[in-house]
């Protein structure tokens, strides 16, 4: 069983829950997790830098966080989703923010499942993962942002 949960903590903007689930879910799906229990929280730029500060000892913002908790039975963890910078990068990347929001949500359920993109090698190999699960959620679907 997959259970997910969202909380917004951002305090301005807000995303659809139904999209950041429905990327979680494709991408545990696709990897073949059949028990996880992940929040997915939403922050602002502030929020971002003082997790990754405190967590990791990066003093900057960044666009995703990811913490697993446990890994059997039963995988659990938490991905923490920058608003504020994935609306920036929809910009800068030319696609709408609800598809990077979802990007984010992808690649950060992917380091839970164990993936990692420190090497160009395994950064190739994950960003292959996420648009593959990207182009399966937005088949035929229109789009939408965070707003």
């Amino acid at each position: 069983m997959i259970t997910l949960q969202v909380l917004n903590a951002h305090g301005r903007r807000r995303a659809p829950r139904t999209v950041l689930m429905r990327a979680a879910h494709a991408a545990l799906c696709g990897e073949g997790v059949r028990n996880a229990s992940i929040g997915i929280v939403c922050l602002n730029d502030r929020q971002s830098r003082r997790l990754n500060r405190k967590h990791l000892g990066h003093d900057y913002t960044t666009d995703v966080l990811s913490f697993p908790l446990e890994t059997l039975p039963v995988l659990e963890g938490e991905v923490y989703v920058n608003l504020d910078r994935a609306r920036q990068q929809a910009r800068d990347f030319g696609v709408s923010p609800l598809h990077e929001l979802a990007r984010l949500v992808i690649h950060g359920t992917l380091h839970l499942t164990g993936y990692d993109d420190r090497t160009p090698r395994q950064a190739t190999r994950m960003h292959a993962r996420e648009d593959r699960y990207l182009v399966r959620l937005f088949a035929g679907r229109t789009r939408t942002g965070i707003s």
